[in-house]
C-alpha cells in the first residue's frame, strides 16, 4: 500500500473530527497532538519577540500589521516545535535580516533538511495556506497550521491544529505561487516518520532533483511499514455502525462501534457516536462511560461533557450534571446550551438564583437559546381548525399538555431575566393558548404589544384569544391592526374573514378571502390558495341562495 493513501485516508477521518471538536490533544512536548494550546507567559514571550520584529521592520508596513504578521508566523512554529522537539532545530532569525531565508526548522542532525510552516486563520474547510517556489525549492516538507481565533495583540489563548503537510517533492511549481486546502494535505501523525525517513537515507539532495525522486520512490515503498497506524478495517465498522443509527438499529449500531474501538481504543468521536446510541437507548451508565471515555482521550471536547451532563440529570445526578456543564463551559464560555441546562438542573435543585444567572448568560450569548427547544412545537392557531372534533388521542393530548406546561415555565424565566422581552411573553401567550387559558394568552400577547407595538403576529395571536373568549369586536379589531402593519399576512385575511362571516358581514368574509387567495398564490402555496378558492364559491353560493329565498 503506497503510504501516501494512508495519509489521505487518515486525513479524510481527522477532517471529519475536526468539524465535531474530536480532537487528539496531548500537552507531553515531542508527542504527537493535532490541537495544541499557547497562553500565559508562552504567548507572552512571542507576543515580545514579535513586537521587537516589528520595530525593527516597521519601515515595510505599519508596526501593527507586522507584529500581527510575525505572531501567526511565531504561533504556528511554535505548535511544530512543540511536536517534534528536539528532532528539530529552529533558525535564529536574528541572524537573516528580513526574516528566516524560507525555512523555519530543519533537521538537528540533517541541516540540509529545512520545514517551512505555514500558519493561516480562518474556517477549515476554506481557509488555503500558499507557498513560493523559493520555499518550495528550500524545504522538505511543508507544514500547515490552523489558528482557531484571529490574531491580535489582546487575545489571551490561542488553540492550534495541526492542519497536515506536504513533501515539496509533491509539489509541481516552477514559477509563482501555489494554494491548497486542508483535504490535499497528508495527516500530521505522518509527519515526524516521514522526516525520519530522509533523515535515514545517506545523502540528501535538493528536493526536486532526479536523484531525490529516485529517493522518494525508495521511501514510499517503506514508509508504511514505519507509520503506527492500524489498518482501515476499523473505519468499516465506524461506517456500518452510522447506517445502523441511521436506520434506528441501535444494536447493531454498538457492536459494529464495538469492534471499531477494539482496533483503535483511543478514538474519540467513535466512543462519542457510542455514547450517543446508549443515550438513544437510556442506558444512561453506559452512556457515561463512553462519554467520559471521551473525555480521557481528549479532555477538551465539550460536547461530551454535555452529553454526559443529560445522561447524569436522567439518573438524578443532578451535582454531577452541574459539574460536567461546567467544565463543558470552563472549555467553552460562549457555549449557550450549556448554560443553559446547568441553569435547568439548578432550577431543579432548587438554586434559583444561579439558575437565573445561567438563563442570562445563555441569552446573552444566544438570545434563543431558550425558544429553540419549543420551536418545532409552535403552530399558528386558525380559527376555522376543526381538529378538535377528531377522536381524541389521550396520550398526545397530554405531551402537548406537559409541552405546553414546559413552555409557561421556560418563557417564565425568560421574562423574569428580561422583563422587556416581547418574544417571551408572545411564546408564553402561545403557550398558554394552547392549553386554553385564553384570558392569560390575552394578557401576555397585551403586554408583549405594549413592548414592541409594531408586532403584527401580536396582533393576531391576541386576535386568536379574543375569539376563542367570545370577545368577536375586539378580535376584527385586532385583525385589523395585524394587517394594517402587516398587509401580505394571508392568515390574518383568513381568520379575519372567517369572523367576518360568522357576524353575518358576508360580502367582508368574500373580500378578505379573494386577498387571502391572492396572497398565496403570489407566494406558491397552492393547496391554501386552493382552500381558499372553495371558501370562496361556497359563500357566493349561499348568497346567491339567500337572494332567491328572499
Amino acid at each position: 500500500m503506497d503510504w501516501s493513501n494512508v495519509l489521505r485516508s487518515l486525513q479524510s477521518d481527522f477532517i471529519k473530527r475536526l468539524a465535531d471538536g474530536c480532537l487528539l490533544h496531548c500537552e507531553r512536548v515531542g508527542q504527537y497532538s493535532e490541537l495544541s494550546i499557547i497562553s500565559g507567559e508562552r504567548l507572552k514571550q512571542l507576543r515580545e519577540f514579535c513586537w521587537v520584529m516589528a520595530e525593527k521592520y516597521k519601515r515595510v508596513s505599519s508596526v501593527r500589521d507586522v507584529f500581527i504578521s510575525y505572531l501567526k508566523g511565531k504561533l504556528g512554529e511554535e505548535v511544530v516545535k512543540e511536536r517534534l522537539a528536539d528532532f528539530i532545530t529552529e533558525v535564529d532569525y536574528e541572524k537573516r535580516f528580513g526574516g528566516d531565508g524560507n525555512i523555519d526548522f530543519t533537521l538537528t542532525d540533517r541541516p540540509l533538511i529545512g520545514i517551512e510552516v505555514k500558519s493561516r486563520h480562518g474556517y477549515f474547510n476554506k481557509v488555503q495556506w500558499s507557498v513560493s517556489v523559493d520555499e518550495v525549492q528550500k524545504n522538505a516538507v511543508i507544514v500547515c497550521v490552523l489558528i482557531q481565533e484571529e490574531v491580535n495583540e489582546a487575545q489571551s489563548e490561542y488553540h492550534l491544529v495541526l492542519a497536515g503537510f506536504l513533501p515539496t517533492q509533491m509539489i509541481k511549481l516552477r514559477t509563482g505561487k501555489i494554494s491548497f486546502g486542508i483535504e490535499q494535505l497528508f495527516y500530521a501523525g505522518g509527519l515526524r516518520c516521514y522526516l525520519e525517513q530522509l533523515q535515514a537515507s545517506t545523502s540528501y539532495i535538493s528536493p526536486n532533483s532526479p536523484q531525490q525522486q529516485l529517493f522518494n520512490r525508495s521511501v514510499n515503498q517503506n514508509f508504511v511499514t514505519q507509520v503506527k497506524i492500524e489498518k482501515d478495517s476499523n473505519q468499516v465498522y465506524i461506517q456500518q455502525g452510522d447506517e445502523c443509527v441511521e436506520k434506528q438499529l441501535y444494536d447493531a449500531a454498538i457492536a459494529n462501534y464495538s469492534q471499531a474501538l477494539q482496533i483503535h481504543d483511543s478514538d474519540v468521536s467513535t466512543y462519542y457516536k457510542r455514547g450517543n446510541v446508549f443515550y438513544s437507548l437510556k442506558d444512561y451508565p453506559s452512556a457515561i462511560a463512553d462519554f467520559t471515555a471521551a473525555i480521557n482521550v481528549n479532555p477538551n471536547f465539550a460536547k461530551a461533557y454535555i452529553k454526559s451532563g443529560l445522561a447524569r440529570y436522567q439518573l438524578a445526578d443532578y451535582y454531577g450534571a452541574i459539574e460536567d456543564y461546567t467544565q463543558a463551559i470552563g472549555i467553552n464560555s460562549y457555549d449557550a446550551v450549556a448554560f443553559q441546562n446547568r441553569g435547568d438542573v439548578r432550577s431543579v435543585i432548587g438554586d434559583s438564583q444561579g439558575a437565573i444567572e445561567d438563563y442570562t448568560q445563555a441569552r446573552k450569548i444566544d438570545p434563543l437559546v431558550l425558544e429553540k427547544r419549543l420551536e418545532s412545537q409552535q403552530v399558528t392557531p386558525n380559527i376555522e381548525d376543526n381538529s378538535h372534533n377528531s377522536p381524541p388521542d389521550d396520550n398526545n393530548d397530554n405531551l402537548e399538555s406537559e409541552n405546553s406546561q414546559r413552555a409557561i415555565e421556560i418563557f417564565t424565566q425568560v421574562i423574569e431575566i428580561s422583563p422587556s422581552d416581547a418574544v417571551g411573553y408572545k411564546k408564553r401567550g402561545n403557550a398558554r393558548y394552547d392549553l386554553g387559558d385564553y384570558r392569560g394568552a390575552v394578557e401576555d400577547f397585551t403586554k408583549a404589544i405594549q413592548i414592541n407595538p409594531h408586532d403584527a403576529d401580536a396582533y393576531f395571536d391576541r386576535g386568536n384569544a379574543f375569539y376563542e373568549l367570545g370577545e368577536k369586536p375586539q378580535a376584527i379589531e385586532d385583525y385589523n391592526q395585524a394587517i394594517k402593519i402587516n398587509p401580505n399576512d394571508a392568515d390574518a385575511y383568513i381568520n379575519r374573514g372567517n369572523l367576518r362571516d360568522r357576524l353575518g358581514d358576508t360580502q367582508g368574509a368574500i373580500a378578505d378571502f379573494h386577498t387571502a387567495a391572492d396572497l398565496y398564490q403570489k407566494s406558491g402555496k397552492v393547496q391554501e390558495h386552493k382552500d381558499t378558492r372553495e371558501k370562496i364559491l361556497d359563500l357566493e353560493i349561499e348568497e346567491s341562495l339567500d337572494v332567491l329565498d328572499f
